[in-house]
Parts: C-alpha cells; sequence; structure tokens
C-alpha cells in the first residue's frame, strides 16, 4: 500500500502515543510492549533487518553499515551491531532471549539504497542486500517483504503492537 506524504500516518494512529524506540547506525533494538514503535532514520546504502513474531509480539530491528566485520575488526568488536555478519546473529540471538520464534517469524528488509556520488563508486548498498540475504537464510530466516535498492534514502517505523512497518521516502509512504 502506497499513500500520500498528507495521509503518513492517519492510518497508523497517534505517532506519538506509545514509546519511541530510536535505532541509529550500528545500532539495535528488541521491543516487546504493545505500545512500542521501533523508529530508523535515513537509511541510504545502510540496511534495516525487521524479526516480527505475531503470537509473542517481540519485534527487532537492526540497522547495519557495512556487509562484514572484517572490514573493520576493532569496530565489530565494539559495535558488533554496524556490521551485518556481526549483527544479523546478534539481532536474531536477543529477539530469541525476548520470546521472538524463529519458525513463526517475519523478515523484512529495508534500504541498501545506491546513494554514491561518483561513478564507480562502491555499491555498499547491494553488498549490504546481498549479505543480509545470504546471512538470514543461513539462520534460516526467509524475507517475506523488502523495500532495497534504488536511490533515497527511507525512514522506518515498525510497531511491536501489530507488527506494521512504514517506509517514507521522498513524499511516498508505503506499508511494508
Amino acid at each position: 500500500m502506497t499513500v500520500s506524504a498528507a495521509s503518513r500516518f492517519q492510518t497508523w494512529g497517534d505517532p506519538d502515543s506509545g514509546r519511541r524506540i530510536i535505532v541509529g547506525i550500528g545500532e539495535m533494538a528488541v521491543a516487546d510492549r504493545p505500545d512500542d514503535v521501533i523508529v530508523t532514520y535515513a537509511l541510504g546504502s545502510c540496511v534495516a533487518v525487521c524479526l516480527f513474531d505475531s503470537v509473542s509480539r517481540v519485534a527487532a530491528m537492526l540497522h547495519f553499515l557495512l556487509p562484514e566485520s572484517s572490514i573493520n575488526a576493532k569496530r565489530a568488536l565494539a559495535q558488533p551491531a554496524a556490521f551485518g555478519d556481526t549483527g544479523i546473529p546478534l539481532l536474531v540471538d536477543t529477539a530469541v532471549r525476548r520470546g521472538l520464534k524463529k519458525s513463526r517469524s517475519s523478515v523484512r528488509l529495508v534500504g541498501g539504497a545506491m546513494v554514491a556520488i561518483h561513478p564507480g563508486a562502491p555499491a555498499t548498498g547491494h553488498r549490504n542486500v546481498l549479505a543480509a540475504r545470504s546471512i538470514l537464510w543461513r539462520l534460516g530466516l526467509f524475507i517475506q517483504a523488502q523495500d532495497v535498492g534504488g536511490g533515497e534514502a527511507r525512514t522506518v517505523h515498525f510497531s511491536a503492537g501489530d507488527g506494521r512497518l512504514l517506509v517514507v521516502s521522498g513524499q511516498q509512504t508505503k506499508e511494508l
């Protein structure tokens, strides 16, 4: 479903009614209160991995920056959520400890845009998406929906109460 910018949150309800959990670059959050909304802003080449278990009502989001921790091993030790290969398993393990069951989880990906300014720049967004798909597959998790690629940054609003996920990009908002 795609809606205009003017009616972005009319079907979402009051965006200030619950607890808003902000996830920055290289961070993750797990929420299990029905009024929690996890939000991440300005996903360019970064990727948000979103997990939701409709029975336990556990929602989890990771906003990772780069595909492989080998790019910067020191940073990976200090901030494992900055990398797909260390952040995704950490997100899954944390969510499972909070009650998420992998077998009934929905998985959605957002981001991975091509935001390079000059031709020939590394395709970090594409590499991030490929890494996320591969890691999730190895963990036995399969993607139900995605909004990846393109050239615009995205903001994600993810409800722990019902698993609704809104993606805002430019003047468009869509439910994923």
